[in-house]
C-alpha cells in the first residue's frame, strides 16, 4: 500500500452527532467545548461539528470566529424543487455549513441511500463551495468474506463517476468499517491501514496528485483511548467520530490526541 506520510495533510476530526442534540443541548455542548477549544487550541488538527439540521445554524454561529467548522449530516442533489422533507446545498451555505456528510451507512442501510444518488450529490456539493465528506466501508459479512477491496472500488468508482480526478482531492472521505459502527468493536491499526491505504491508491489510480492530496478518515467507534493510535497512521488523516463526539471533553480529548 502506498505510503501517506510522504505527503503533509491537515488532519481533521468530524463530530457526526447524527439525530442527538436540540438546540439547547447543542448549546450546552459549544459552552465546553468552544471553551476549551480556546483554552488548548486544536493543535494541528481541523475540527468540524456535524449537528442535526435543526442546529445547524445556531451551531455555527457558536463557531464564527473560531477555528471549528460545521457540516451538515446530508442533503440532496438538486438546488431546489417539490422535494419535501429534504435540505439544498445552497440551504445549507445559507445556514453556515462548510461542508456535508454523503452516504454515511446509516443513511446507506436504513434510508436507501443509493450509488446512484451519490453520484448526483458529491459533484452537486462541490459544485455549491461545500465540502463532500464522503463515507464508505463494508459489512461485517462483506469483510469475512473477503469482498473489503471490492466494495471500496464499487462505491468509489459509483460515487466519484462525475468528479474530475483533479478535484478528487478537494473531497474527505471517511473509511467506516459498518461492523465497527456502534458495536465497540474497532479495526485493528493494520485492519484500518490497510483499508485505507487501498483507498487512497485506488484514488491515486485516477489522478496520482489528488491520491496524496485527499484527506482520508477513519470511523467506527473512535474513543480518546484509541484516537491517537488510529491517527497515526500514515494513511489516516482523522477520524469521524459518532457516539464520542456526543461528550465535549471526551470529544476534546480525540481532538487533541490526533493533533
Amino acid at each position: 500500500m502506498p505510503d501517506g506520510g510522504s505527503t503533509r495533510r491537515r488532519p481533521l476530526i468530524a463530530a457526526n452527532w447524527k439525530m442527538h442534540k436540540t438546540r439547547s443541548q447543542a448549546d450546552a455542548f459549544c459552552d465546553v467545548f468552544l471553551s476549551g477549544v480556546g483554552e488548548r487550541g486544536t493543535a494541528d488538527a481541523e475540527v468540524v461539528l456535524c449537528p442535526p439540521f435543526t442546529a445547524l445554524s445556531q451551531v455555527a454561529l457558536r463557531c464564527a470566529g473560531t477555528d471549528v467548522r460545521v457540516a451538515a449530516q446530508n442533503m440532496h442533489a438538486e438546488g431546489e424543487g417539490a422535494f419535501t422533507g429534504e435540505v439544498s446545498a445552497a440551504m445549507l451555505l445559507d445556514a453556515g455549513a462548510w461542508g456535508v456528510v454523503l452516504g454515511h451507512s446509516e443513511r446507506r442501510q436504513l434510508f436507501g441511500e443509493t450509488d446512484a444518488a451519490l453520484a448526483e450529490k458529491v459533484p452537486a456539493a462541490l459544485a455549491a463551495g461545500l465540502v463532500p465528506i464522503l463515507c464508505v466501508g463494508e459489512t461485517e459479512a462483506e469483510r469475512d468474506g473477503g469482498e473489503t477491496e471490492g466494495v471500496m472500488r464499487r462505491q468509489l468508482d459509483a460515487d466519484l463517476e462525475r468528479v474530475e480526478g483533479g478535484r478528487l482531492g478537494e473531497l474527505v472521505i471517511a473509511y467506516e468499517p459498518i461492523w465497527a459502527i456502534g458495536t465497540g468493536r474497532t479495526a485493528t491499526s493494520e485492519q484500518a491501514q490497510e483499508a485505507i491505504g487501498f483507498i487512497r491508491l485506488l484514488l491515486a489510480e485516477r489522478d496520482a496528485r489528488s491520491g496524496e492530496a485527499v484527506r482520508i478518515l477513519y470511523g467506527g467507534s473512535v474513543k480518546p483511548a484509541n484516537a491517537a493510535e488510529l491517527t497515526a497512521l500514515p494513511d489516516v488523516d482523522g477520524a469521524l467520530v459518532g457516539g464520542a463526539s456526543l461528550d465535549p471533553d471526551d470529544f476534546l480529548a480525540i481532538v487533541e490526541a490526533a493533533g
